[in-house]
């Protein structure tokens, strides 16, 4: 069991290709409380203030491995 909030201090990683996807910002979550999907902010700041770029939703089977420091997500890469 882990809070949500640990989730944003771990880094996730794509076994695929090896990327760093970058910081969750949103959980999706069912009628029942389950978590469906993660939220990836994907893009730039710029200055810290305005962002470009899509947010990328992971759903929750293709998520691996939860660890101390990192998840570990299997997604193929977006031609």
């Amino acid at each position: 069991m882990f809070k949500a909030s640990e989730l944003a201090r771990r880094d996730f990683i794509n076994i695929v290709d090896g990327r760093r996807l970058g910081p969750v910002v949103d959980l999706h979550i069912d009628e029942k409380g389950s978590v469906t999907a993660l939220v990836v902010r994907k893009g730039r700041r710029y200055f810290g203030l305005f962002r470009w770029g899509r947010d990328l939703i992971i759903p929750w089977q293709q998520v691996k491995k939860i660890g101390v420091d990192a998840v570990l997500v299997e997604m193929m890469p977006q031609e």
